[in-house]
């Protein structure tokens, strides 16, 4: 008598994509998808939607998911609009409550991150201490 079944298919060596980063973590781990849930505090069918690439992650999500990586699988950002996105992604911070932080209108802090400029000497100081830097913060950084 021989048995057959399906064997798991190996994770990629080079995960593109949020969804994939999760899914070799979790096999790496030798979880299924809902001990990850469980340990990411979501559904197992949320698992299966990101691993899927049917959906993303939420921004209050991040936290958790990049723990539960061991490491930030996102690109190092290159430019203002890029860092403030990844502080906000690295909080999980939806942009309100970045603005929040900050003392801000979240409007702004939406333009900011769109376009890279902090007319106003007072934030780009503030901008500073949230990112954590010593460059200074100049008022245009457009790419």
């Amino acid at each position: 008598m021989t048995l057959k079944c399906l064997k798991p298919k190996e994770p990629n060596l080079e995960p593109k994509t949020l969804g994939e980063h999760i899914r070799k973590r979790r096999l790496g781990l030798g979880l299924t998808q809902k001990q990850a849930a469980d340990r990411l505090g979501i559904t197992e069918v949320t698992v299966l939607h990101w691993e899927k690439g049917q959906t993303e992650p939420s921004i209050v999500a991040m936290p958790r998911i990049l723990s539960f990586l061991g490491h930030d699988p996102f690109p190092e950002p290159n430019n203002l609009s890029e860092r403030l996105l990844a502080v906000r992604r690295a909080n999980g911070w939806t942009i309100k409550e970045a603005a929040r932080q900050l003392g801000v209108d979240e409007g702004t802090w939406g333009e900011w991150e769109r376009t890279g400029r902090i007319p106003w000497t007072r934030y780009r100081i503030l901008l500073q201490v949230l990112l954590n830097t010593r460059q200074l913060i100049q008022g245009d950084q457009t790419p």
